[in-house]
């Protein structure tokens, strides 16, 4: 039977999207051939990566100044891609609001002088520095930010303002609530976590940022070759592009962004809601940082939390255990999480604190 998975990544899929792939695995478009077959040159394959760069130029209003390319290797190579394209001064901004954040900046240091001007570690991460007091760096050639925090379950309620261009890690929270991509240089997701299966990575970038890559930057990392090639420079993840698009498919016919925006601060709040008014459990974010996506929660005991893992799993409700940092338990509840399976999780957890009082 399907469960309700709250992974943080990979994570759930729309079950439309799966029932589709399902449907024409062995036989894409009349070809004959599933799609994990066919050549990334046949025209039946690049009319998917064609129609899935439109679509994410649409529903996420992207310039024509910006190229949308399709990348291997997760969110964190592109951790060193971006000083490689960007850090012709050698020296950048970091916000470090997490462990992910982190791992970028300690990356930059590899190539330049990776300046950390605002950092949340103080408070285990569940703030993000007030953005509008933070000391920039003159002449710095971004500024880097993770816009969203998987594993604390904190993010940016407002982005900075900044000189240089400002670079995001949207990984966990693409396409779930509405950005303006022009206040940005680069935005980057690894798609695994709200769009697709794990292998392929998104980078929308301001074209004119992306010319002059640094002379020892590799080939397969510079985003101007995968920009003029239309991500074809290379053989493709070309499954996950095929099920990103699908997913892109199906968001567009729910409305886009903003509609999604809208089902996803109300399964937030139904379950923030709950939490709050719990006598059992806690979430420690600040109130205006919490995540949309996800929601890391405590019993504060150690062996109360083991025992709701294990007798959620047994009701369907699977994939909640936190992050070895945090402990605990964690609820992603991304795009293709219904509101039904957040209202099962209430239920569960309303259950388990009137037998564990």
């Amino acid at each position: 039977m399907r469960v309700y998975n709250f992974a943080a990544g990979p994570s759930t899929l729309p079950l439309e999207v799966l029932q589709k792939a399902k449907d024409e695995f062995l036989d894409f478009s009349g070809t004959g051939m599933s799609v994990t077959e066919i050549s990334h040159r046949d025209k039946a394959y690049m009319a998917i990566v064609e129609e899935a760069e439109k679509l994410v130029r649409e529903l996420l209003n992207v310039p024509d100044d910006y190229c949308v390319i399709f990348v291997q290797g997760g969110a964190s190579t592109q951790f060193a891609a971006i000083p490689l394209n960007l850090m012709h001064n050698k020296k950048a901004d970091y916000i470090v609001t997490g462990n992910f954040a982190k791992k970028a900046w300690q990356e930059g240091q590899l190539y330049g002088e990776a300046v950390k001007i605002g950092d949340s570690s103080d408070k285990v991460y569940t703030y993000i520095p007030d953005v509008d007091k933070l000391n920039y760096t003159e002449g710095a050639d971004y500024v880097h930010i993770t816009s969203n925090n998987t594993i604390f379950g904190s993010r940016y309620s407002k982005f900075p303002k900044c000189k240089a261009p400002l670079v995001a890690d949207m990984s966990s929270e693409i396409f779930s609530r509405e950005v303006d991509v022009k206040k940005f240089g680069v935005i980057y997701a690894g798609a695994q976590k709200n769009l697709a299966p794990a292998g392929v990575t998104i980078v929308i970038a301001k074209r004119d940022l992306i010319q002059d890559p640094l002379p020892i930057c590799p080939t397969m990392l510079r985003w101007k070759v995968q920009d003029e090639n239309g991500s074809l420079y290379n053989t493709p993840p070309a499954f996950s592009i095929y099920m990103a698009n699908l997913v892109l498919r199906n968001l567009k016919e729910k409305g886009g962004v903003k509609a999604m925006q809208d089902i996803n601060e109300h399964k937030a709040k139904l379950l923030y809601d709950f939490i709050d008014n719990s006598k059992l459990y806690k979430n420690n974010v600040l109130p205006e940082f919490r995540s949309i996506m996800n929601v890391p929660f405590v019993t504060g005991s150690d062996e109360l939390d083991a025992k709701f893992v294990a007798e959620a799993k047994k009701v369907g409700l699977v994939s909640l255990k936190g992050h070895r940092l945090v402990g605990g338990m964690r609820a992603s509840i991304y795009n293709a999480m219904p509101v039904e399976g957040v209202k099962a999780l209430i239920e569960f957890m309303k259950k388990f604190e009137t037998e564990n009082k």
